[in-house]
């Protein structure tokens, strides 16, 4: 028996190219994991191993979802990956989620994880038709939190959490589709 596996789009912004994720990428992805930029999005285990388990999980999302997070680069260089951003749903959160982080120390700072976020949100809204979703952000993490802030996104106090092992973060509630047109 042979599965399809689902057709992932690429995207383009100005600047960058949104694409699915390659194995070339797992080296810059394990590298980020490593680094302590990446302490918001993983637990204590930086290990090959580990990072390797959570990039196919990111690949996993499309055969299974349909839909996943996109690895971002600039369009010059599409196979320098400088992060990661789009729908995401594990299967025991309560809502869709919208993420992002940004690999490349190098890449902060210049907007494109806004660029590809906002690109990513436009797929999720026309594309897949969600009609609302939410970003969870640890409430250290002042970089995500100021980038949901300057994407339209309001704080959701009353939003379920998913169980991040008894660490609270933060909800963000994207503005709705008919809002950003």
């Amino acid at each position: 028996m042979t599965t399809a596996l689902p057709h992932i789009p690429t995207l383009e912004t100005e600047r960058l190219v949104l694409r699915a994720p390659r194995m070339g990428d797992v080296a810059a992805w394990a590298e980020f994991v490593r680094s302590d930029r990446s302490r918001f999005v993983r637990g204590d285990d930086i290990s090959l191993k580990t990072s390797w388990r959570g990039f196919a999980h990111v690949a996993g999302m499309w055969m299974l979802r349909g839909y996943g997070t996109f690895v971002f680069a600039l369009k010059e260089t599409p196979d320098q990956p400088l992060g990661m951003t789009g729908p995401w749903h594990p299967i025991d959160w309560p809502e869709a989620e919208l993420g992002w982080t940004v690999w490349s120390e190098a890449a902060e700072g210049k907007g494109y994880a806004h660029e590809a976020a906002r690109e990513g949100r436009r797929y999720a809204y026309d594309d897949l038709g969600w009609k609302t979703a939410v970003s969870y952000i640890n409430p250290e993490n002042t970089r995500s939190i100021a980038l949901a802030e300057r994407m339209g996104c309001v704080l959701d106090a009353d939003a379920e959490q998913p169980d991040f092992d008894g660490e609270q973060v933060l909800v963000y509630r994207h503005p709705a589709p008919e809002v950003l047109q």
